[in-house]
């Protein structure tokens, strides 16, 4: 009431001062000229009075709206129809203005795919409580690592754990593992991301737009999203009566990687088709030293490359479907395939034992120890519009199929020849097979001054294992979630946030008996139970609530409180065996309870004349924190004399949070990022100490240079300084801090009427020798890659209309 009563006010201040009365009428349409009814039209003074807004009405049925009483001056106006791109313009108003036609796009966002409106980033940012980064394929493009993950790397609050280099994982805010989601064309990737060195199964080249969240993201995306998620959109689809084939190319020096991803498609009116095909070769890369540590044990290296690093990458898409002006569908199918070495020093109980001759001959053959993985999808995407409200379903099939590859050794009483009986190779160390059906269904409906979104979330999961050695136990999993998330609009300004979200879940896991007799006590031989049969359920209610406020134009203010929880997975309850990257000995807790979070974040973001600044912080408080925790047990049998670690709960406590700071003068851009995270642990056998891979604070100061014309060259320059990490959680090492730098240098060139895009990169510039303290091979002492060039081309071949 209050607001209209200050809108009256105003509206009859201009009539008085100006002395005019004029209208403003128009009508609102799709691409076809079907009239869009219940449409949203809402109108702003623009020039000196910008921003002050003037109530929205609403299109009838036949499409049309109306403005009556306007002073003379500039507006702008703005069109919201769901299922549609927004659209916007200004209009200077000098007399009646009556038929303004107002047509929108299909907005297949609502499928994550589509066609971008240049200010749906800053929108989605602006009404998002929770704290959001949005990168496009542009910055995949210019800042290409050896992972999407390493990519995105560069954005504050985003880490990863390090694979070799071809494979990562990430970490958001120090939180990784099944505590950060990513989410691929809508539904849920399920890979074994339990385990440090699995790294994801994505295919960059296939990657779109992508959106980072950082903080408690359950009441969206359920259990495992308690730091966060990472939801990865598909590329753009063609547009209407296009065709589409393009190639990208890429080469790096420092591991002599080559590969190419070729993408065709085209689109008549509703029907369309997509395809992209990649391939990534990849050898030994090279650090900067000629001698590794091994716990304690000298390893030479040859020529500074790290033997059996090389591998291999191949994948495939297809994805067809149906964009009407009411109901969409579209179908993905993908299949993405990586074969790659493990250091062959840091594999294994006796890695001495390695025939660093044969190793060294070649840079490019994949020897022992090796893992392989296959990773299928089938997702389908809905969206249907039913009067007011807009209804999304997907349905999902993924099969995760991973086998890691090593030479036999036997302990405890295991024989000293592997029988040939069992049924699978004697190389075959470990083998994962999960299979994951899921189903997300989500109902959007806008009244009044809400928007209100309800939804169901289900997955169930079958997972087999295999191969001589064990570590986790098969299993079947099923989670149902249900969940309301309303957004108020409480002012033109103001906008709240509220979410309540249940779910429910059942893991059922299955007895694991040794393959091999062993003795007993009391004399006799017994086939051991490793893991009993063990079945566990859990629920839990989570919440969110949220403020966006905008006290100005610039100045963009938010705050975010919430609870988010994580169902503890088959291995931290029921882990019985040797995990031979890290020599250490794992044994599962079965009666964890499901972990807790609570979170606070605010945030505050202000841009104007050039400037840009955001700071972000963030409390965040488990009272039952899963980690695994090193004893002072050692297993002789076994775990061949490796240290026991156990599964343990303990309180933690952790803040921080991010800043960003630049500058834009003309074609010149300087800007600051820099991140900080402190984490404690309140209780427990390791009270004081921090947590595992906790990243140091660091910050990145970068310089660019770049015309502001599509397609123009740009020129830019990072330095990045990272702090010693002395708060460390045994049996991680202190880590020395460092700074490296980076150049990239890129554009556009017409070679043969052909726009071709040329992208140059020159990582670790100077060739520094520093650890990563969040790298899979930290504990080993092992420096990151050296200095590496990456050149990097995309030829647009067919880029047309249909005949």
């Amino acid at each position: 009431m209050k607001l209209i009563i200050i809108t009256l006010i105003g509206l009859f201040a201009v009539m008085l001062v100006h002395g005019q009365d004029f209208r403003l009428s128009g009508q609102v349409t799709d691409a076809v000229g079907n009239p869009i009814a219940k449409a949203r039209v809402g109108l702003q003074f623009a020039g000196k009075r910008a921003g002050l807004p003037i109530l929205p009405v609403h299109t009838d049925t036949t499409g049309k709206f109306s403005f009556a009483g306007l002073a003379g001056g500039s507006y702008r106006l703005l069109v919201h129809g769901r299922g549609y791109a927004d659209w916007q313009t200004t209009v200077a108003l000098r007399g009646d203005m009556d038929g303004l036609a107002v047509v929108l796009e299909d907005d297949v966002r609502v499928l994550d795919e589509v066609l971008v409106v240049d200010n749906h980033v800053a929108r989605r940012k602006r009404e998002e409580s929770l704290n959001l980064e949005v990168v496009g394929k542009d910055f995949v493009y210019r800042h290409l690592g050896g992972s999407l993950m390493k990519t995105l790397e560069r954005l504050p609050g985003v880490q990863t754990i390090g694979i070799g280099s071809g494979q990562s994982k990430p970490l958001i805010r120090g939180l990784g593992f099944n505590r950060v989601v990513v989410v691929d064309r809508g539904i849920k990737h399920e890979g074994q991301q339990w385990g440090s060195d699995h790294g994801l199964e994505l295919d960059q080249f296939a990657a779109g737009e992508v959106e980072l969240i950082k903080g408690a993201a359950s009441f969206v995306y359920g259990s495992d999203a308690i730091g966060g998620a990472i939801d990865v959109k598909p590329e753009a689809l063609p547009a209407p009566h296009t065709r589409v084939v393009l190639a990208d190319l890429v080469g790096r020096s420092n591991n002599r990687s080559y590969g190419t991803s070729v993408r065709a498609g085209g689109r008549g009116d509703k029907w369309f088709a997509d395809s992209r095909f990649t391939y990534i070769r990849y050898g030994d890369y090279r650090v900067p030293t000629d001698t590794v540590f091994v716990y304690d044990y000298a390893v030479p290296l040859s020529a500074g490359h790290l033997r059996n690093t090389t591998g291999r990458e191949m994948d495939a898409h297809l994805t067809t479907g149906y964009l009407g002006g009411r109901f969409n569908s579209i179908l993905y199918v993908s299949n993405t395939f990586h074969k790659a070495g493990f250091f062959a020093n840091a594999h294994g109980l006796e890695p001495r034992l390695v025939d660093t001759e044969l190793h060294d001959r070649s840079a490019r053959d994949i020897l022992l120890p090796s893992q392989q993985v296959n990773h299928f999808k089938a997702i389908s995407r809905n969206a249907i519009h039913l009067g007011e409200h807009h209804i999304e379903a997907e349905l999902g099939f993924q099969r995760n199929f991973r086998q890691e590859h090593s030479p036999y050794v036997n302990h405890g009483y295991m024989p000293s020849v592997l029988p040939d009986t069992l049924g699978f190779p004697a190389t075959l160390e470990r083998e994962f097979d999960k299979r994951v059906y899921s189903l997300n269904v989500k109902d959007h409906v806008e009244w009044g001054r809400h928007q209100l979104t309800v939804g169901l979330n289900g997955e169930h999961q079958r997972n087999g294992i295999g191969g001589w050695t064990f570590l986790v136990p098969s299993f079947e999993q099923s989670t149902v979630g249900v969940f309301v998330y309303d957004r108020y609009r409480l002012t033109n300004r103001v906008l709240l946030h509220g979410a309540l979200r249940f779910d429910h879940g059942d893991l059922n896991m299955h007895e694991y008996r040794d393959w091999f007799p062993s003795n007993v006590p009391g004399g006799g031989h017994e086939y051991l139970v490793r893991a009993a049969n063990l079945r566990r359920r859990f629920s839990s209610f989570v919440w969110s609530a949220g403020l966006n406020y905008e006290p100005f134009d610039h100045l963009s203010l938010k705050a975010n409180i919430g609870k988010s929880f994580r169902m503890p997975i088959a291995k931290e309850l029921s882990a019985n065996g040797v995990n031979y990257h890290y020599f250490s000995y794992e044994r599962g807790n079965p009666t964890l309870s499901a972990e807790q979070s609570y979170q606070a974040d605010v945030s505050a973001e202000w841009e104007a004349d050039g400037w840009y600044i955001h700071v972000s912080p963030f409390y965040n408080y488990f009272p039952n924190y899963i980690y695994l925790n090193p004893t002072a047990a050692f297993d002789h049998f076994y775990g061949a004399g490796n240290q026991v670690f156990e599964y343990a709960e303990s309180r933690v406590m952790r803040y921080g949070g991010e800043v960003q700071v630049s500058r834009k003068v003309g074609v010149l851009k300087a800007e600051v990022l820099g991140e900080y995270l402190f984490s404690q642990q309140l209780s427990g056998a390791k009270k004081g100490f921090s947590l595992p891979f906790a990243p140091p604070p660091s910050l990145v100061m970068g310089l660019s240079w770049s015309p502001r014309r599509t397609g123009s060259p740009f020129v830019g320059l990072d330095y990045r300084l990272v702090a010693a990490q002395d708060r460390i959680v045994p049996p991680e090492k202190k880590t020395p801090g460092y700074g490296v730098m980076a150049l990239r240098v890129g554009g556009t060139a017409m070679l043969g009427g052909i726009p071709v895009q040329l992208n140059l990169q020159v990582q670790n510039l100077l060739d520094t020798k520093y650890m990563d303290h969040t790298s899979f091979y930290r504990l080993i002492e092992l420096p990151e890659m050296g200095r590496n060039i990456v050149l990097s081309v995309r030829i647009p071949v067919i880029s047309k209309q249909n005949d």
